[in-house]
């Protein structure tokens, strides 16, 4: 701007400089008329003589003015510049942010996003106001919009002190003392096992249980004559239950294995090996039913050869006891041999410092709360003691041994139930004890930070991938109406719109009865996840839907009831009891409440329940079948209408019933009969060996020698859902 000026300086002192010649010459022309008209203008030549000085004044006025008017019109600008750049609002966004939220954010409403985006390769049609922006269209926006972009700072940026509770390191092997063996009973349904554990305490557990089976993990303390202490894990063994057996095998010391001498090795028996092995528990093999007549021990002893189990007698290192459970035949061996088994083992644990120990089982009882019933394994366990377990803790309250009798104090190696629990716990949980109850909550407030963390980083990946399948459906569909004329665009999604039909009553009563919505209810923790593990195993979907509603442990409620009602569900409920009040609740709501004692007739009842949604399936039964021996046609008014000669070879011809007409293997016809004579008169029924004549009520239907007509009936048969539970 400078040399602008110097520039626009120079020029006006050049014409200064011509118009001074300019009056110069002027001067010298007029000199020689001012001696002649000198009297007649005196005053004429002063005011020439004023006037070059007069025009530089007026210059030199104009340029400063002129200079002045520059240089505000320089200033001015620039003030505008940094006044704008100051006005512009900072946006604060995120990764993730909706349509919505970035309205809010700038103060502007939904439509201004829209609009923003209006004329850019976005979907707009698909864009609604909770749809999640990608960041080059946070940018698009705020950039039309004139504001400042400000990515925001994540609030979990500050990371968390972990606060959890951990087991303490190895103890002092000065301060162990010895302890008894932890012994958990494995083996296949039905071959003894709690009739076996009931003879070596002396009580009446198989009695109490349904059926005969054990439902779920009793822990018992059994004391022998020669002063020694087992504990006893009594695990279900039915094929429900694997999980159950797996979480006894990770708490035990011995494992004996029972298996029955006249039923072998069977499939609940492989996988009791297989716990054991990935546990790493010794075995003590014993062969019950060694009282009937069938038995056969060494049969048994060659079966677990192929499973890695070698006993004594082959060279191995398992112990194998022939019992009676029934008779008690050799117990005291089996016992015997398991405290050797323990005391090579030479199994010690640390009797003092904070209780560490694991929830066996848990369950929900009306005038006591949560219980649980745990081993204890480390330290000793009192009153007043304070633990957590889970993303649960409690100040206990009262402690029970297997018979219900309080107990002041628990060991290691005893099993105990624990009162005074705020919630409850789950089974396989381990439980630590802590110094205070402010230290629990402390615990149990990590613990649920940390989960809802994993959850929110799977939420994330969810969300990310359904990103990506968005853009990549976008990118489909970019390619497909890319090259078209909006208006063709806009005709092609209408048509796809059109097809969408909306779903009919009739279809809609028969895609709720393909589907089943469940309520499950147990008595304990372990019984509601053996049933969750097995619906998990669910694999009929494209029969029926089984949509699990809700599940927990206690007595059936009224808010399980309105579920049902609510999502027209079953209510199933296992060892759980129904209150007068919510069964005629249920009743008048036309809700089924399914109570049952042992697990397998529950999932029975759920199969039943699943082939009462499917549809029927149509069969066809043969009543009667004759080959055609002739062809000819017979006219009715103006028409000819073909007749086929025939003769029953099997059953019998019903007029009444359906037909068709096969050739070749192939069947070209279905209906039913417009005439069945025999000679010349009408008959309903032609039986086998007689020769009849029969019309269809296809007329354009051409028979030829050799074709057999099938006489058929339909019956509807209940469908059976494909689903197979595993037992």
């Amino acid at each position: 701007m400078n040399q602008q000026l110097l520039k626009l300086e120079n020029l006006l002192r050049c014409h200064t400089v011509c118009r001074q010649l300019h009056s110069l010459g002027q001067r010298r022309t007029s000199g020689r008329w001012r001696r002649v008209f000198a009297s007649a203008s005196p005053g004429r030549p002063a005011e020439r003589c004023t006037g070059p000085r007069h025009t530089d004044s007026l210059f030199g006025a104009a340029f400063s003015q002129y200079r002045l008017l520059v240089t505000k019109k320089e200033v001015r600008p620039r003030k505008s510049q940094l006044s704008s750049t100051k006005s512009k609002k900072e946006v604060e966004v995120w990764i993730g942010m909706t349509v919505e939220e970035l309205a809010r954010a700038m103060g502007k409403d939904t439509d201004f996003i829209y609009e923003a985006l209006l004329n850019t390769t976005m979907d707009i049609d698909s864009l609604e106001a909770d749809s999640q922006l990608d960041e080059v269209w946070v940018k698009e926006v705020i950039k039309k919009a004139g504001m400042k972009l400000k990515w925001s700072k994540l609030k979990e940026d500050k990371v968390r002190e972990n606060k959890d509770a951990v087991r303490r390191p190895q103890a002092d092997p000065a301060l162990l003392t010895p302890r008894s063996p932890v012994v958990t009973i494995m083996g296949h349904v039905d071959h003894g096992k709690t009739t076996l554990l009931d003879k070596l305490r002396k009580t009446q557990v198989a009695a109490m249980e349904a059926g005969g089976i054990t439902q779920h993990i009793g822990a018992f303390l059994v004391s022998l004559p020669s002063g020694e202490k087992i504990t006893f894990l009594d695990t279900p063994g039915h094929a429900a239950f694997s999980a159950m057996r797996a979480r006894g095998a990770q708490v035990t010391d011995i494992i004996i294995l029972v298996v029955a001498a006249d039923d072998g090795v069977m499939k609940q028996t492989v996988e009791s090996i297989q716990h054991a092995k990935d546990a790493q528990v010794p075995i003590v093999l014993a062969i019950n039913k060694c009282d009937k007549a069938e038995a056969d021990p060494e049969k048994v002893k060659k079966e677990l050869l192929a499973y890695d189990v070698v006993c004594e007698d082959y060279g191995g290192d398992v112990q194998a006891v022939h019992v009676s459970a029934l008779t008690g035949d050799n117990l005291m061996a089996l016992a015997e041999a398991t405290i050797t088994l323990a005391e090579i083992l030479e199994l010690k644990a640390d009797p003092t410092g904070p209780v560490e120990g694991t929830v066996i089982e848990s369950f929900t009882d009306k005038g006591r709360g949560p219980v649980t019933t745990a081993i204890i394994q480390r330290g000793t366990l009192r009153k007043g003691s304070i633990l957590v377990a889970g993303k649960s803790w409690a100040k206990v309250r009262l402690m029970f041994d297997e018979n219900g009798k309080p107990v002041n104090e628990a060991y290691p190696s005893m099993p105990v139930g624990i009162i005074g629990w705020r919630d409850l716990p789950s089974a396989g949980d381990e439980i630590l004890e802590v110094e205070s109850e402010a230290r629990a909550h402390e615990v149990i407030d990590w613990r649920k930070y940390e989960q809802e963390q994993k959850k929110s980083k799977e939420a994330l990946e969810t969300v990310e991938e359904k990103r990506k399948e968005h853009q990549e459906a976008h990118r489909k569909d970019r390619e497909k109406y890319g090259n078209l004329h909006w208006k063709e665009r806009s005709f092609i999604k209408y048509q796809e719109r059109k097809n969408q039909k909306l779903l009919r009553p009739k279809e809609k009563v028969e895609r709720d009865s393909n589907m089943l919505p469940i309520i499950i209810k147990g008595d304990v923790d372990g019984s509601v996840e053996t049933i969750l593990n097995i619906v998990d195993t669910y694999d009929a979907s494209h029969e029926c839907e089984l949509e699990l509603v809700h599940f927990g442990v206690g007595d059936i409620s009224e808010n399980d009831v309105n579920l049902a009602e609510a999502f027209h569900g079953v209510i199933y409920g296992f060892n759980v009891n129904t209150s007068k009040v919510i069964q005629e609740t249920a009743t008048k709501k036309g809700i089924k409440i399914k109570l049952h004692k042992i697990i397998y007739r529950l999932v029975e009842d759920l199969q039943e329940e699943l082939n009462s949604r499917l549809p029927s399936i149509v069969e066809e039964h043969t009543v009667g079948e004759a080959s055609i021996l002739a062809t000819f046609s017979i006219t009715e008014g103006k028409k000819k209408i073909p007749v086929a000669g025939c003769r029953v070879q099997k059953g019998q011809l019903e007029k009444q019933k359906k037909f068709k007409l096969i050739r070749n293997g192939g069947i070209i016809w279905k209906g039913s009969l417009t005439s069945l004579k025999h000679h010349k008169d009408d008959v309903s029924v032609i039986k086998t060996g007689m020769d009849c004549g029969l019309s269809l009520d296809e007329e354009m239907i051409e028979f030829k020698v050799g074709d057999k007509i099938v006489c058929y009936e339909e019956n509807e048969v209940p469908a059976k859902t494909s689903w197979d539970p595993g037992f």
